[in-house]
């Protein structure tokens, strides 16, 4: 639901709705919207956690490799990508949400910046602040995201992996 509808047309009577279930069913697992988002989101937490990722060798490669695994490049990936974005909405009003996401976005900064490092210490990268080079990439990568849920069209796969391998072009650019 979330994925199709987003936030805004999540309630609890349309997810019951699409389980075939009561709405009271639901309410007893989930008693509000908030725990409905907090739950998916877990969800969505594990699914990541066990999928198969891209491999590549260490420095700039893995980089690109961790970033062509968050972009909305198939269905499943868009799917959950219009998740994770349309739970924000929720998370700027609800500070347990507002503190999951903070903290899943730290961790993604850090095996980012992990790969930065790795890229420094090859001479792929320019030897500034990998946590700033790491909070570049993850902002370029929501921002191209977005784009691309908004904008599928516009934004085919083909296309972002042209303006992916364009940014970190620029960034090995800077040596």
């Amino acid at each position: 639901m979330l994925a199709t509808y987003g936030f805004g047309g999540l309630t609890l009577r349309a997810v019951a709705a699409e389980m075939g279930a009561t709405t009271g069913l639901l309410t007893h697992y989930f008693p509000n919207k908030k725990d409905l988002v907090a739950h998916a989101l877990t969800l969505l937490d594990e699914r990541h956690a066990v999928r198969p990722r891209r491999t590549a060798p260490e420095g700039l490669a893995a980089l690109r490799a961790m970033l062509m695994d968050i972009l909305p490049l198939t269905p499943q990936a868009a799917a959950d990508n219009r998740i994770w974005v349309s739970s924000w909405d929720a998370a700027m009003a609800d500070p347990d949400l507002a503190a999951g996401h903070a903290a899943r976005y730290a961790r993604s900064r850090e095996r980012i910046r992990h790969h930065v490092e790795a890229a420094q210490r090859l001479g792929e990268l320019p030897m500034s602040d990998p946590d700033d080079i790491a909070a570049a990439v993850q902002s370029f990568a929501l921002g191209l995201i977005v784009q691309a849920l908004f904008n599928a069209e516009e934004f085919p796969p083909q296309r972002q992996i042209r303006i992916l391998d364009g940014y970190l072009a620029t960034l090995a650019g800077d040596l």
